[in-house]
């Protein structure tokens, strides 16, 4: 009888073992392991297996610009700063600017004048330029660098000097600003008496004094007596009066003298010196000995 019979002694040969006559059953492959049971598995019964591969996305062709439905006009975005402000404000506030921009290129326009060298622009509108500046916007240096000197001014002084025996004799001429160059000249540290306190005397003098030196105010008294202590102070360190004198006035006069203009100016200046001589001045006994009362 053929294994594969379907009568009823080929399901005896298949489940009943030992049977005489029936060939011995095929071995069967090994069952496999049974999976762990899933636990707390959400899915109804008769759901697919889960995978360890994800699903792949549903991607959905985008439709065509063509054929999207209008979405209608973009939205506009809040206007911020002077662009929000009604028309006329806005109108205003341009008015406000440009007063403001007019105004600031007026002043650097009248400073640049004022400092700048003289020039034909700044004659022909020195009045307006004065109005501007003064008293205010006041500037006393020059653009880029100071007008250079032109002029060498020395400062002399003489003295009238008691002497012990009751005699009066007259010095000679003391070049005090000779002295403060020949002390600044090679001086790495000059100090700031050598460099300015005679030439500032001098200026602070001319500047309260008319023409014919006399004082104008009660600044040109100050500087007056400012003037005349330096004088005795310097005539003191130079040892004018002598053993036991005592100075009695003194006298200032200052020389001026031209710079020469260099080999290739065509300019012509004199080079001959010019004095301005003061009155003779009383030194108070206060200040008679070193200038200071």
């Amino acid at each position: 009888m053929d294994v594969y019979d379907e009568g009823s002694h080929a399901r005896h040969g298949r489940t009943g073992p030992g049977v005489p006559g029936d060939p011995a059953p095929p071995s069967a492959p090994p069952a496999p392991a049974p999976a762990p049971a899933a636990q707390d598995d959400p899915r109804p019964a008769g759901a697919p297996p889960l995978s360890d591969t994800p699903p792949a996305p549903d991607v959905s062709p985008a439709p065509d610009a063509s054929s999207a439905p209008d979405s209608g006009p973009p939205l506009l975005e809040p206007r911020t700063g002077v662009a929000a402000l009604p028309l006329r404000h806005r109108i205003a506030a341009a008015v406000a600017l440009g007063i403001v921009a007019a105004v600031v290129c007026t002043h650097i326009g009248m400073t640049f004048l004022h400092v700048a060298p003289v020039n034909t622009v700044s004659k022909g509108h020195a009045k307006a330029i004065e109005d501007w500046i003064y008293p205010e916007f006041e500037q006393n240096w020059k653009l880029f660098a100071p007008n250079p000197l032109q002029q060498n001014i020395s400062v002399q002084v003489r003295a009238e000097v008691l002497t012990p025996a009751g005699g009066v004799r007259t010095t000679g001429w003391y070049d005090l600003s000779a002295e403060d160059g020949r002390a600044i000249d090679g001086n790495l540290l000059p100090s700031h008496t050598q460099q300015n306190e005679l030439r500032r005397a001098w200026d602070f003098f001319v500047a309260t004094h008319d023409g014919e030196d006399r004082p104008v105010g009660m600044r040109g008294t100050l500087a007056e007596s400012y003037l005349r202590r330096i004088m005795v102070m310097r005539l003191d360190r130079s040892d004018a009066a002598g053993p036991g004198g005592v100075v009695d006035r003194l006298q200032v006069r200052s020389r001026t003298v031209n710079v020469p203009p260099p080999e290739w100016s065509e300019e012509e200046v004199s080079t001959k010196p010019v004095y301005r001589t003061l009155p003779w001045w009383p030194v108070p006994k206060d200040e008679a000995r070193g200038g200071i009362g």
